[in-house]
């Protein structure tokens, strides 16, 4: 009797049934609910991300020096300070050659008051200015025969020359012209239309856009031979910073790869990032020293000695501790890094010795190593630290060599002029145009640290009847 009392009766469990479906239901809902709401926040936290990212880059990146959306640094009234913050005095100095001189008359009366105006004194100004300029016509009367032993045809050829052709193709621009135009367009980034035009207004030369195109063609051509050497200078040189920088080709993504010295300087447009073609520009045996960004590829130079860009590391370290600001790591290794700097400054600047030196660089490896066993649960700040391990060995190679640079400075310089040109031109149409950009850009950068005129370079290699070594960059 007691269990049938007990026993929920039909209706009961009808109403039981129910209730619980309808939690089930009203579970259901609400768990449907929270995965679009996670969804919704998910592609949010992507949305500012990429936001994030695209302002970062655009901060790093402006091409305008005030395009940016805050004053940089801590501003102040513009103008030249009164009194010891003045600055340097300076002038532009008097020429030492005087070419023309005339006399500035005083007026017959003081255009004030029209009074009597006497002399008192003799004052000397002077102007420096360019000369009207119009292009040198030359003729060469060429000489033609045939040879009494084989029967071919011999054409004579004059030192100015810089082809041999005739006929049709026998109007053509001098040296200067073409050597003037691949300044202006590999190392100044200016277009082609815009050099005909100054040709045309300044100097009455008519030359086409179609046209400098085959001559700077033709330049490359003739200082091929040179690149060839300053690639096997740079592989030879103790100390080399690479880098590389996104470039189109037609429609294909490439990557522009730069590789610097203090006096030598090779660009290389290749298809793609990774060790292959580091190792097409440097060698795979390369045994100097690289200084380079984290980029892993750069590691696999098992050869050679490495030391890592340690302004890539400071800019992560205050990335991190903008991202992440209640993580203490990136500011402990920010701190560290800088004092590593300024060691590096007192030793240069004489106020410690090189057992000093040892001995500082001691204490910052303990400590850099006391930091970064440090647990951390934010994945960004884990990340920085394993990136840190893996570069252990290349931290503080500046240390231990204090000639060696501490950062990627010399290949980032490098590749300004060649962003400046990627803004204009976007790149190379063609594979050979890639060819001719990376020689000539490697020329006119390399007589431009070695303080060599790059038009009489490329000029005196255009009129080489057969490719050969500037003898400028490489003296016998």
């Amino acid at each position: 009797m007691h269990d049938e009392r007990a026993r929920p009766t039909g209706d009961e469990r009808d109403d039981l049934i129910q209730r619980q479906q309808d939690e089930i239901t009203r579970l259901r809902e609400a768990v449907a609910r929270a995965e679009r709401e996670r969804e919704q926040l998910r592609r949010q936290n992507e949305r500012l991300k990429q936001h994030l990212d695209a302002a970062r880059r655009a901060g790093f990146r402006q091409a305008a020096p005030f395009a940016k959306d805050r004053r940089q640094g801590h501003g102040g009234q513009p103008g030249r300070r009164a009194g010891i913050r003045y600055g340097c005095r300076a002038r532009r100095p008097h020429p030492a050659r005087v070419d023309e001189t005339y006399d500035a008359a005083l007026p017959a009366t003081c255009p004030h008051c029209a009074g009597a105006v006497i002399e008192t004194a003799v004052a000397t100004q002077y102007q420096e200015d360019l000369p009207p300029v119009r292009p040198i016509v030359r003729a060469f009367q060429v000489r033609i025969g045939q040879c009494q032993q084989c029967g071919r045809r011999v054409q004579g050829r004059h030192p100015l020359q810089t082809s041999d052709a005739l006929g049709a193709a026998a109007a053509q621009v001098g040296p200067q012209v073409v050597a003037t135009a691949a300044h202006l367009h590999k190392e100044c980034g200016l277009p082609l239309a815009k050099i005909t035009r100054f040709y045309q207004q300044h100097f009455g030369l008519i030359v086409t856009p179609g046209g400098l195109v085959h001559a700077l063609h033709r330049a490359a051509r003739q200082a091929a031979p040179t690149y060839a050497a300053l690639i096997d200078t740079v592989r030879q040189s103790p100390v080399v910073v690479p880098d590389e920088t996104g470039w189109r080709v037609g429609t294909a993504l490439h990557w522009l790869w730069v590789a610097a010295t203090p006096t030598t300087t090779v660009y290389a447009i290749q298809p793609g990032r990774g060790f292959d073609e580091a190792a097409a520009l440097l060698g795979a045996d390369f045994s100097g020293i690289l200084v380079r960004d984290g980029w892993a590829p750069y590691r696999q130079f098992t050869h050679a000695a490495h030391q890592t860009c340690v302004a890539h590391l400071l800019r992560r370290a205050r990335q991190l501790q903008t991202d992440h600001p209640r993580a203490p790591l990136p500011a402990h290794v920010q701190a560290l890094l800088q004092q590593v700097l300024q060691v590096r400054d007192r030793y240069v600047a004489g106020t410690i010795s090189t057992h000093g030196l040892a001995v500082a660089r001691g204490h910052m490896e303990a400590r850099l190593a006391t930091v970064l066993d440090r647990p951390s649960t934010v994945p960004d700040v884990q990340r920085f630290v394993a990136h840190l391990d893996r570069e252990w060995a290349a931290l503080f190679s500046f240390l231990y060599d204090p000639t060696i640079d501490a950062t990627n400075w010399r290949a980032e310089q490098a590749l300004r002029p060649a962003v400046a040109n990627r803004k204009v031109c976007g790149g190379n149409r063609t594979p050979f145009a890639a060819q001719t950009q990376q020689i000539l850009a490697s020329v006119f950068r390399t007589c431009r640290q070695r303080a060599l005129d790059p038009l009489h370079v490329v000029g005196d290699l255009l009129r080489q009847r057969v490719p050969r070594i500037a003898t400028a960059l490489f003296p016998t």
